[in-house]
């Protein structure tokens, strides 16, 4: 079986190689794109996969922008976090999704939906209707973000609006929130978490461990090794880009 796959985070890619190279029989992996232009560059020199295994969101762009301008006929198993949202349209000739974060168990289920559904029935395609409309969804006002967190502290609960933080940091199983009168707060989530849960347009997680707001950058310079310092406002300590982000996160300020 000839398989693309598009997802633009090194560890995420590794592990769904694995499981494609231990569940498919003679799979043939044609090749790998992290972004939206890659992608296009990848179709057009292998135009005839038989499946195509696609993050949503990559570095440049939603992957769907390359769906609804290229002709790929092949099903797509899609990876997203958009659970509540696009359930109901992934129910479609074309489409499975795997739900990040997804387990080999979960790989699986997905790889059987196609076996059920598209093995000899080459005339089953994507329907271009629905790529545009979970496009839609996606990019739109259906997408709904977190607009607050509780936080909890010795005095009671205390409600942290989502506009009133600066940056979030990892620490462990949970992150620190700093808001803009330079206080910290544990949040009761990981930051992968977290950055499922915001709104991308206003946040960007620059490394690892950090996801900062644009509304309160106050100054941005180069620093080595294609990273960038940012200050950031209320906010004693400075935060670099990691050499991976720098890329996608100048993209996104300019988005």
């Amino acid at each position: 079986m000839k398989v693309i796959i598009l997802e633009d985070e090194i560890p995420a890619y590794e592990k769904l190689l694995g499981f494609i190279t231990k569940n498919i029989p003679e799979v043939n992996v044609l090749g790998w794109a992290r972004s939206v232009e890659e992608g296009k560059v990848l179709f057009q020199k292998y135009p005839e996969p038989e499946l195509v295994f696609s993050d949503i969101q990559l570095i440049d762009g939603n992957s769907f922008s390359l769906y609804e301008n290229l002709k790929v006929e092949c099903p797509i198993i899609f990876s997203t976090a958009f659970d509540n949202y696009l359930f109901q349209a992934f129910q479609t000739n074309g489409i499975a999704y795997l739900l990040k974060p997804y387990t080999e168990e979960n790989f699986k289920e997905a790889l059987g939906k196609y076996h059920t559904l598209f093995e000899g029935s080459p005339s089953q395609k994507i329907d271009k209707n629905v790529i545009s409309e979970l496009k839609a969804i996606i990019e739109g006002e259906k997408v709904s973000y977190k607009q607050r967190f509780t936080i909890k502290k010795k005095t009671g609960i205390k409600i942290l609006n989502i506009a009133d933080v600066v940056s979030f940091e990892a620490n462990g199983d949970f992150s620190l929130a700093y808001d803009n009168q330079s206080n910290k707060h544990v949040v009761n989530y990981s930051i992968g978490d977290i950055e499922k849960k915001i709104n991308p347009a206003q946040f960007f997680r620059i490394n690892r461990s950090e996801i900062i707001n644009i509304d309160y950058v106050d100054n941005i310079e180069p620093h080595f090794k294609n990273r960038l310092t940012i200050k950031l406002a209320s906010r004693a300590e400075v935060v670099y880009t990691s050499s991976s982000k720098t890329p996608s996160f100048r993209t996104w300020l300019d988005s």
